[in-house]
């Protein structure tokens, strides 16, 4: 089971969501999206809460509206959390995040410590909480089969560009061609280096004056 949340509509509609228990949460960091960022209470047990960005944003896209949605929600769905003012909520990209076969069920680590952000969370607000859960929808989605589907897409898209590429490539390779072609011919045709009939004519000897010169 997943729970899906909408944001703050002023702040672009984004969907946050987060797993029912730690084994929904070992599907959501298994077949996470590159957009895909993600939220927990710095140090004690929380949700794992993930904010789905548009393709192509990245971390440093989340406004200030949005950040607030996404840690009120982490801290709200923290039993210690919940209960503590200010506390601290890391977030970092899904991609950042670090499985080994030691760690336990839901528990991950970071590739890069240095991509971890911090934000402080001084006090629950009711107010964004409460608005949040109101957007609360269950699914049971089959996140494999959504990130194949996504994968399949990006590749698709992947080849139509390269053959785009290929194709510009060559494009541009008949035009050089072209363009060689057409300095060549001028060249060829420069009037100091051409010879008229005339010249050939004046330069030639008659038969007669062959003749003479035999005789």
């Amino acid at each position: 089971m997943v729970f899906y949340f909408k944001a703050r509509p002023e702040a672009g509609g984004y969907t946050i969501f987060m797993g029912l228990d730690k084994y929904e949460n070992e599907e959501l960091i298994k077949y996470g999206f590159p957009e895909d960022i993600w939220f927990h209470v710095d140090k004690i047990s929380s949700a794992h809460v993930y904010l789905r960005l548009n393709k192509g944003q990245t971390i440093d896209d989340i406004s200030e509206g949005l950040l607030e949605d996404c840690a009120q929600l982490v801290k709200a769905n923290s039993i210690q959390g919940n209960k503590m003012n200010s506390i601290d909520v890391v977030y970092t990209p899904w991609y950042n995040l670090k499985k080994t076969p030691s760690m336990d069920v839901g528990q991950v680590g970071f590739h890069n410590p240095k991509m971890v952000r911090t934000v402080r969370v001084e006090k629950r607000i009711n107010e964004i909480v409460n608005r949040l859960n109101k957007t609360k929808v269950e699914r049971k989605p089959d996140l494999k089969a959504e990130r194949e589907a996504v994968s399949a897409a990006e590749r698709a898209e992947k080849k139509l560009q390269q053959r785009e590429k290929k194709r510009r490539e060559e494009m541009e390779r008949l035009q050089k061609e072209k363009q060689a072609e057409i300095r060549s011919y001028k060249g060829l045709m420069v009037a100091d280096k051409m010879t008229s009939n005339k010249q050939i004519a004046s330069n030639d000897k008659s038969l007669q004056e062959l003749e003479e010169e035999f005789m």
